[in-house]
């Protein structure tokens, strides 16, 4: 019996490693960037990163429930784009009410993640053949809305956009407050609820969730469909940065989400993983984007040569845990 224990402890620690490297490279970056930059190392930088990447974050929460199923949703960045673009749409164009708008995208958000997720259990279709579909689809769908851009005036869009909560000498804005209470849902639920033990189990092995009588069909379409709705309001908090809707938005945003989830531990494969790992990849992405810009003369695009390393740094390192694992 002490056997298994030990073993089992030392199966849950390696399952950890990648998180604890997350934390330790998050800490890293800050130190080097407050040695390096003068006004790096202050509290509104941090808070920055929260203001700058919540709709990311958002997305990014819905993707870690979809990865710890093994399965993949490529259609978060179009469905970003697409509710920024409805909501501009019918704010500017048709003048309806942000409180009918709001809910009404994250409806919309909501019913066609479901719809994918029915789609790939009933027709056992890779969820990236249907995710990639519903990524064209919702892309698309941006461009017969408008082929330019949508600009917003609304006033109470305006004010989202411009508000911000003191907190002592610094601030945040109503987005990062909003990103956090999903992530904290996000942990109630997958940490504290029945779908939450699902959604590992499902991960782990779908084959013994079935013959445990796990209720998979139900459990992997309410995963699509938190991450469609996720997406939405991903897209509604970006529509509050960017006080426009655009089918251009957030293009490529679904791989930094992945890449978010990766870096912060979570195993593509599935059934291993914490949501506060996702919150540091996050940040890490972020921090990323911040030295550059404190840097001054580096291009923007060694954002995404950074990224490409630590992701390929993080899936050898998640190779060699579940090869241990076996």
């Amino acid at each position: 019996m002490t056997n298994v224990n030990a073993h089992t402890v030392a199966a849950r620690l390696r399952g950890q490693i990648p998180l604890l490297v997350t934390a330790v490279l998050l800490v890293s970056m800050f130190g080097v960037g407050s040695a390096q930059y003068d006004g790096f190392f202050s509290g509104q930088v941090v808070l920055n990163l929260l203001i700058d990447n919540a709709f990311l974050l958002v997305v990014a929460v819905g993707m870690t429930f979809v990865v710890l199923t093994g399965g993949i949703d490529l259609s978060v960045g179009a469905m970003v784009a697409l509710s920024t673009m409805v909501s501009a749409w019918l704010v500017e164009q048709h003048g309806w009410p942000p409180l009918l708008v709001i809910p009404l995208v994250l409806l919309m958000g909501t019913a066609g993640g479901w719809l994918m997720g029915w789609v790939i259990h009933v027709f056992e279709i890779q969820p990236f053949i249907v995710t990639l579909a519903g990524m064209f689809l919702a892309r698309g769908l941006c461009y017969t809305i408008s082929v330019d851009s949508i600009s917003i005036t609304d006033p109470q869009y305006t004010a989202m956009a411009q508000t911000r909560i003191p907190l002592g000498s610094v601030f945040v804005s109503p987005s990062a407050v909003i990103a956090l209470l999903v992530v904290a849902a996000g942990f109630v639920v997958l940490h504290h609820t029945r779908l939450g033990r699902n959604v590992y189990a499902l991960g782990g092995s779908e084959q013994s969730a079935l013959l445990m009588g796990l209720p998979v069909q139900r459990t992997k379409t309410t995963v699509y469909a938190i991450s469609g709705f996720c997406s939405a309001l991903g897209g509604v908090l970006l529509t509050f940065y960017m006080l426009s809707g655009y089918g251009l938005h957030a293009v490529g945003l679904e791989l930094d989400a992945i890449a978010a989830v990766v870096i912060g531990g979570t195993l593509l494969t599935g059934g291993s993983g914490y949501l506060l790992g996702t919150v540091l990849g996050v940040l890490v992405l972020g921090l990323i984007q911040t030295v550059i810009s404190f840097q001054g003369t580096l291009s923007s695009w060694w954002t995404r040569i950074v990224i490409g390393a630590l992701l390929f740094v993080f899936i050898v390192l998640q190779r060699l845990i579940t090869a241990r694992r076996r």
